[in-house]
Protein backbone atom coordinates (compact mmCIF):
# COMPACT_ATOMS: atom_id res chain seq x y z
CA UNK A 1 0.00 0.00 0.00
CA UNK A 2 3.20 2.19 0.81
CA UNK A 3 4.35 1.66 -2.62
CA UNK A 4 0.62 2.85 -3.88
CA UNK A 5 0.37 5.88 -1.99
CA UNK A 6 3.47 6.75 -3.27
CA UNK A 7 2.78 6.54 -6.93
CA UNK A 8 -0.81 8.18 -6.72
CA UNK A 9 0.90 11.15 -4.97
CA UNK A 10 3.97 11.31 -7.74
CA UNK A 11 1.19 10.51 -10.39
CA UNK A 12 -1.34 13.43 -9.31
CA UNK A 13 1.27 16.07 -9.08
CA UNK A 14 2.92 15.37 -12.28
CA UNK A 15 0.81 12.81 -14.43
CA UNK A 16 1.52 9.47 -16.02
CA UNK A 17 5.71 8.37 -16.53
CA UNK A 18 7.20 5.95 -19.36
CA UNK A 19 9.28 4.27 -16.88
CA UNK A 20 9.62 2.95 -13.82
CA UNK A 21 12.96 1.80 -12.47
CA UNK A 22 12.58 -0.44 -9.16
CA UNK A 23 14.97 -2.96 -6.95
CA UNK A 24 13.96 -6.32 -6.91
CA UNK A 25 11.32 -6.56 -3.72
CA UNK A 26 8.60 -8.64 -3.53
CA UNK A 27 5.95 -6.26 -3.50
CA UNK A 28 7.10 -4.73 -7.00
CA UNK A 29 8.32 -8.34 -8.47
CA UNK A 30 8.14 -11.64 -8.41
CA UNK A 31 11.89 -13.58 -8.06
CA UNK A 32 11.06 -17.66 -7.53
CA UNK A 33 15.06 -17.98 -7.32
CA UNK A 34 16.59 -15.50 -4.80
CA UNK A 35 18.90 -13.20 -6.45
CA UNK A 36 17.30 -14.59 -9.86
CA UNK A 37 15.52 -13.09 -13.02
CA UNK A 38 11.83 -11.38 -12.10
CA UNK A 39 9.21 -13.28 -13.16
CA UNK A 40 6.69 -10.68 -15.01
CA UNK A 41 4.91 -13.50 -16.92
CA UNK A 42 3.46 -13.42 -12.80
CA UNK A 43 3.25 -9.52 -11.64
CA UNK A 44 2.78 -8.42 -8.73
CA UNK A 45 -0.10 -6.31 -7.62
CA UNK A 46 2.07 -3.32 -8.39
CA UNK A 47 3.65 -4.29 -11.45
CA UNK A 48 0.06 -5.36 -12.86
CA UNK A 49 -1.30 -1.54 -12.25
CA UNK A 50 2.07 -0.24 -13.69
CA UNK A 51 1.31 -2.64 -16.49
CA UNK A 52 -2.60 -1.23 -16.80
CA UNK A 53 -1.59 2.26 -17.16
CA UNK A 54 0.77 1.52 -19.60
CA UNK A 55 4.27 2.08 -17.86
CA UNK A 56 6.93 0.01 -18.72
CA UNK A 57 8.44 -1.34 -14.89
CA UNK A 58 12.02 -2.07 -15.02
CA UNK A 59 13.74 -4.08 -12.64
CA UNK A 60 17.48 -3.13 -11.34
CA UNK A 61 19.95 -5.65 -11.78
CA UNK A 62 22.96 -3.84 -11.98
CA UNK A 63 25.20 -2.90 -8.16
CA UNK A 64 25.27 0.85 -9.29
CA UNK A 65 21.37 0.93 -9.74
CA UNK A 66 21.19 -0.84 -6.08
CA UNK A 67 23.89 1.25 -4.50
CA UNK A 68 21.30 4.75 -5.54
CA UNK A 69 19.02 3.18 -4.09
CA UNK A 70 20.66 2.04 -0.79
CA UNK A 71 22.54 5.15 -0.59
CA UNK A 72 19.24 7.37 -0.70
CA UNK A 73 17.88 4.59 2.12
CA UNK A 74 20.38 5.37 3.96
CA UNK A 75 20.35 9.31 4.06
CA UNK A 76 16.19 8.92 4.52
CA UNK A 77 16.82 6.13 7.59
CA UNK A 78 19.54 8.23 9.14
CA UNK A 79 20.01 11.84 8.48
CA UNK A 80 15.80 12.34 8.43
CA UNK A 81 15.22 11.36 11.93
CA UNK A 82 18.06 13.51 13.38
CA UNK A 83 16.84 16.38 11.24
CA UNK A 84 13.15 15.46 12.73
CA UNK A 85 14.59 15.67 16.08
CA UNK A 86 16.05 18.28 15.90
CA UNK A 87 12.76 20.15 14.45
CA UNK A 88 11.34 18.70 17.70
CA UNK A 89 9.08 16.37 15.48
CA UNK A 90 6.93 13.73 17.53
CA UNK A 91 4.29 12.24 15.79
CA UNK A 92 3.40 11.10 12.97
CA UNK A 93 1.44 14.13 11.91
CA UNK A 94 4.00 16.13 12.33
CA UNK A 95 6.57 14.17 10.64
CA UNK A 96 4.45 13.90 7.38
CA UNK A 97 4.22 17.59 7.74
CA UNK A 98 7.53 18.54 8.18
CA UNK A 99 8.78 15.98 5.25
CA UNK A 100 6.51 17.67 2.96
CA UNK A 101 6.98 21.42 3.74
CA UNK A 102 10.45 21.59 5.10
CA UNK A 103 13.10 18.55 4.32
CA UNK A 104 12.02 17.39 0.50
CA UNK A 105 12.78 21.29 -0.33
CA UNK A 106 15.65 21.21 1.47
CA UNK A 107 16.98 18.14 -0.37
CA UNK A 108 16.02 19.04 -3.55
CA UNK A 109 17.64 22.26 -3.45
CA UNK A 110 20.98 20.95 -2.20
CA UNK A 111 21.18 18.07 -4.14
CA UNK A 112 18.62 17.98 -7.09
CA UNK A 113 20.26 18.51 -10.87
CA UNK A 114 18.68 21.03 -13.76
CA UNK A 115 17.63 18.60 -16.76
CA UNK A 116 19.10 18.06 -19.76
CA UNK A 117 16.63 18.97 -21.78
CA UNK A 118 13.40 21.69 -21.11
CA UNK A 119 9.94 20.48 -21.04
CA UNK A 120 8.39 17.37 -19.13
CA UNK A 121 7.84 13.70 -19.50
CA UNK A 122 5.00 13.08 -17.99
CA UNK A 123 1.45 13.06 -19.13
CA UNK A 124 -1.21 14.57 -17.55
CA UNK A 125 -3.87 12.50 -16.58
CA UNK A 126 -6.82 13.14 -14.68
CA UNK A 127 -7.85 10.78 -11.52
CA UNK A 128 -10.56 8.87 -13.20
CA UNK A 129 -7.67 7.40 -15.40
CA UNK A 130 -5.34 5.95 -12.53
CA UNK A 131 -7.49 5.92 -9.10
CA UNK A 132 -9.20 2.48 -9.50
CA UNK A 133 -5.88 0.79 -10.78
CA UNK A 134 -3.53 1.97 -8.27
CA UNK A 135 -4.74 -0.32 -5.45
CA UNK A 136 -4.88 -3.95 -4.75
CA UNK A 137 -7.50 -6.12 -6.96
CA UNK A 138 -8.53 -9.16 -6.40
CA UNK A 139 -11.34 -11.93 -7.35
CA UNK A 140 -14.23 -12.46 -5.83
CA UNK A 141 -17.57 -14.99 -6.43
CA UNK A 142 -20.87 -13.23 -5.10
CA UNK A 143 -22.06 -15.13 -2.71
CA UNK A 144 -26.48 -16.51 -2.37
CA UNK A 145 -27.47 -13.38 -0.66
CA UNK A 146 -25.77 -10.95 -2.96
CA UNK A 147 -22.90 -10.30 -0.75
CA UNK A 148 -19.03 -10.14 -1.66
CA UNK A 149 -17.18 -11.53 1.66
CA UNK A 150 -13.36 -9.50 2.21
CA UNK A 151 -10.96 -10.42 4.95
CA UNK A 152 -13.76 -10.87 7.50
CA UNK A 153 -16.13 -7.95 5.57
CA UNK A 154 -19.70 -9.38 4.62
CA UNK A 155 -19.81 -6.28 1.24
CA UNK A 156 -23.50 -6.04 0.59
CA UNK A 157 -24.31 -5.27 -3.01
CA UNK A 158 -27.02 -2.74 -3.37
CA UNK A 159 -29.52 -2.32 -5.72
CA UNK A 160 -28.35 -2.02 -9.10
CA UNK A 161 -30.07 -0.39 -12.27
CA UNK A 162 -28.89 -3.35 -14.54
CA UNK A 163 -29.91 -6.48 -13.43
CA UNK A 164 -31.78 -8.41 -10.02
CA UNK A 165 -28.89 -9.55 -8.39
CA UNK A 166 -25.34 -10.62 -9.23
CA UNK A 167 -25.35 -14.25 -7.44
CA UNK A 168 -22.66 -16.26 -8.47
CA UNK A 169 -21.33 -13.27 -10.56
CA UNK A 170 -17.18 -12.67 -10.47
CA UNK A 171 -16.54 -9.31 -9.41
CA UNK A 172 -13.17 -7.57 -9.02
CA UNK A 173 -12.95 -5.94 -5.69
CA UNK A 174 -10.55 -2.87 -5.29
CA UNK A 175 -8.67 -2.51 -2.00
CA UNK A 176 -7.00 1.50 -1.77
CA UNK A 177 -4.13 2.95 0.44
CA UNK A 178 -6.74 4.44 2.32
CA UNK A 179 -8.37 1.19 3.06
CA UNK A 180 -11.80 2.17 1.04
CA UNK A 181 -13.09 -0.57 -0.83
CA UNK A 182 -15.07 -0.64 -4.14
CA UNK A 183 -16.53 -3.73 -6.18
CA UNK A 184 -16.32 -3.50 -10.18
CA UNK A 185 -18.13 -6.43 -12.72
CA UNK A 186 -16.19 -5.29 -15.60
CA UNK A 187 -15.76 -1.42 -16.25
CA UNK A 188 -18.69 -0.91 -13.52
CA UNK A 189 -18.13 0.41 -10.21
CA UNK A 190 -21.01 -1.15 -8.61
CA UNK A 191 -20.47 0.56 -5.08
CA UNK A 192 -17.98 1.85 -2.57
CA UNK A 193 -16.97 1.22 1.06
CA UNK A 194 -15.48 2.34 3.87
CA UNK A 195 -12.83 0.99 5.53
CA UNK A 196 -15.12 -1.01 8.10
CA UNK A 197 -17.71 -2.01 4.98
CA UNK A 198 -20.12 0.81 5.12
CA UNK A 199 -21.71 1.32 2.16
CA UNK A 200 -20.32 5.09 0.49
CA UNK A 201 -22.03 5.02 -2.67
CA UNK A 202 -23.96 2.99 -4.82
CA UNK A 203 -24.45 3.37 -9.15
CA UNK A 204 -27.05 5.20 -10.59
CA UNK A 205 -29.38 4.28 -13.38
CA UNK A 206 -27.98 6.22 -16.40
CA UNK A 207 -30.53 8.09 -18.74
CA UNK A 208 -31.51 6.48 -21.78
Amino acid sequence: MSSFAGLREVIARHGLFCSFYTDRGSHSFATPVAGGKVDKDNPTQVGRAVAQLGIEHIAAYSPEARGRSERMFATLQDRLPKEMRLAGVATMAAANRFIAEVFLAQHNARFACPPAEKGSAFVRAGAVAWRDTLCVQEERVVGNDNTVRWHGLSLQLPKSPLRAHYVKATVRVHHYPDDSLAIFHGPGCLARYGADGELLAAPRARAA
